[in-house]
């Protein structure tokens, strides 16, 4: 049998210290007696102890007990993880219940009865193994998150929009209402919510990312909630789904606006009741999540169109967040650009590059309809084809690729020109379909289906 980890056994019986160490020295590496309490602290700060079997009585007549529950609120009051077994002669039920209540993992009487005292002892090895191996992984997680999260600088701009934004942003983090965040594609909703879990006093968990658009019906509960081995023909195995993953953390549903109606419900469950049933599972599991969703769409009119389920809705909207377009704060254009120019030109080894007057007056007079994501990208193919430290506006290149994109169709089909002019408007709009569908004079349902008409 191989041998385990360390033992220390503190008792004011002699003769018992030496016959626990004379029978338990082949089951453990290492074992420890002490007769005095009093060193027992500075003996714990020395040793790293895996078990710590410790007397409740060490006082002639007195057996309340009283002092092992001292000694074991000052060892856990040292190290959290510590594994205590308390031993006495009196088998007080009512004793052993409050030294559990207190933290010991379990109570043996001095009757000898070997295999007894072993199995309760290495059970004690056991989940002290446990507990080392979650605190080593719960450090792991804490450094994976701030390495994930200190590549997150953004730009806060100085327009009164943002101003506005992230003073509600600091207000709102540090409790754990649910938030959505409106706002037109590519005007940094995924920022926002990463910045909300960032100031959050869930910081140090997970920050789970869902693309709910792009999650098909077929597979929503199973990604979400997770599946049980055998649910379906290609669940080979356990899977936690996102709700579980994120437990702990911050959930952000992103492109809440397109879960179908029939599938909110679900949602609606799992959020309100605080547990998830996994696919092919019928015990609940509790779940301990916060709660940022965001969307492009106006879910209030959703609602009165009956495409989104209004009690869903108020669940999610404890707090709103709505991110200007770029168009509506372009005095934060120049301070964007500079700091993209920059982490763009180190990223391809460019070196210190600026931008001229001229070219941030083109950028500032550029309409924007993809938002930040298109200044990104504006900007990153301005520093790959640059050749010079100094950008001019003929350096900076806007719209070529959207000039292609809007020549009108050759003909007068019908079906042909409305398809343009749908693509046309959704792209005008930054991907906001209320925008879209005011622009086209349609009501937001028909777009919808005119979209999955045009498979779009």
């Amino acid at each position: 049998m191989s041998k385990k980890g360390k033992l220390l056994i503190v008792d004011d019986n002699e003769e018992l210290l030496f016959a626990l160490h004379l029978f338990l020295q082949s089951h453990f590496n290492s074992i420890d007696t002490i007769k005095n309490p009093n060193s027992l602290l500075s003996k714990i700060r020395e040793t790293d102890y895996d078990v710590i079997l410790l007397d409740m009585n060490f006082k002639a007549g007195i057996n309340s007990g009283n002092e092992g529950l001292y000694w074991l609120t000052q060892i856990l009051e040292q190290d959290k993880n510590a594994c205590v077994v308390l031993i006495t002669a009196y088998g007080d039920i009512e004793l052993a219940v409050r030294a559990m209540q207190n933290g010991a993992i379990d109570f043996i009487q001095k009757s000898w009865d070997e295999n007894h005292i072993l199995s309760t002892l290495l059970k004690a090895y056991k989940l002290r193994c446990s507990k080392l191996e979650i605190k080593t992984l719960k450090t792991k997680q804490k450094q994976l998150n701030k390495e994930i999260n200190k590549n997150s600088s953004f730009v806060k701009g100085k327009s009164d929009a943002m101003l506005q934004v992230f003073k509600t942003v600091e207000k709102v983090s540090v409790t754990d209402a649910n938030i959505l965040i409106t706002g037109e594609n590519g005007t940094g909703k995924e920022v926002i919510a990463r910045e909300i879990h960032l100031q959050s006093n869930r910081k140090d968990q997970v920050f789970i990312h869902v693309d709910l658009g792009a999650i098909s019906e077929s597979l929503f509960e199973s990604e979400l909630f997770g599946s049980k081995k055998g649910a379906f023909t290609d669940a080979k195995e356990d899977r936690m789904g996102r709700f579980e993953l994120a437990s702990g953390g911050t959930l952000f549903l992103d492109e809440i606006g397109n879960v179908p109606l029939h599938l909110q419900t679900k949602l609606l469950t799992a959020i309100q009741s605080k547990e998830i049933i996994p696919v092919g599972g019928n015990v609940p599991v509790k779940i301990d999540v916060r709660i940022v969703s965001a969307t492009n769409c106006n879910l209030f009119e959703m609602v009165n169109d009956g495409l989104f389920r209004e009690d869903l809705l108020y669940r999610l909207n404890t707090i709103l967040i709505e991110l200007p377009s770029l168009r509506n704060r372009i005095e934060d254009i120049e301070e964007l650009s500079s700091f993209y120019l920059n982490k763009f030109a180190d990223q391809y080894g460019k070196g210190k590059m600026s931008l001229q007057k001229t070219a941030i007056n083109k950028l500032t007079k550029h309409s924007w309809p993809g938002n930040i994501r298109e200044l990104q990208h504006v900007v990153e193919k301005s520093v790959i084809l640059g050749d010079s430290e100094k950008l001019s506006a003929d350096d900076v290149l806007i719209g070529e690729e959207t000039a292609k994109k809007e020549i009108m169709p050759e003909t007068l089909n019908l079906v042909e020109n409305e398809r343009f002019l749908i693509e046309k408007a959704i792209r005008f709009t930054g991907g906001n379909m209320s925008l879209a569908a005011k622009e086209l004079g349609i009501n937001r349902s028909t777009l919808y289906d005119k979209i999955k008409k045009y498979d779009l």
